[in-house]
């Protein structure tokens, strides 16, 4: 590595290495993750940890509650959140601040968050709870006779005419027709 500069607006860094000579081959490595080896004379600050240590560590909450365990690590406003998973609620993030992380001690396989603040509650499951509401009852509707060119109603297709067109169709078949008659 020739040169290095901290992106001052968000996370990365600005590398510059002696064996990428043109910006033709820094394209190839554009979104490409370099990781090293740490030795431990570079062992972070007290109370800091490398993601790598976090991932795997059992999350509980502050009554004691086993929540799951961090599956990934992110950093997302300047902050790392926490893919907590693998417990009764399901998968959530934790944001990896004071004000939700009560004990973050990795290396000694704990962390403990404020369930309450995060408004953390377990999925429910069915049959638990109130009773689910009936669902509506439908009322099936009737289908509208259709009208035909010369302004007359036909039966609906599937053959059954509400109570008054019926009584109506008995009343015409008993009078004779004076069209038909006349012609």
């Amino acid at each position: 590595m020739a040169w290095s500069s901290p992106i001052a607006d968000g996370p990365g860094w600005r590398i510059r290495f002696e064996e990428v000579r043109d910006r033709a081959e820094a394209e190839t490595l554009k979104g490409v993750y370099l990781e090293a080896v740490v030795g431990p004379e570079a062992e972070p600050a007290r109370g800091s940890y490398f993601w790598h240590e976090v991932i795997g560590t059992p999350v509980s909450s502050v009554d004691g509650t086993a929540l799951g365990t961090v599956r990934d690590v992110y950093r997302s406003g300047g902050a790392e959140v926490f893919v907590v998973d693998g417990g009764d609620y399901g998968e959530f993030d934790v944001p990896a601040v004071r004000d939700f992380v009560r004990v973050l001690a990795p290396r000694r396989g704990e962390i403990v968050i404020d369930a309450e603040a995060l408004d953390l509650k377990p999925p429910r499951r069915r049959g638990e709870g109130e009773p689910r509401p009936k669902a509506p009852r439908r009322r099936t509707r009737r289908p509208k006779p259709a009208a035909t060119a010369d302004g007359a109603t036909e039966p609906p297709v599937d053959g059954a005419e509400p109570a008054a067109d019926a009584a109506a169709a008995e009343l015409n078949a008993a009078e004779p027709d004076t069209a038909s008659a006349e012609a």
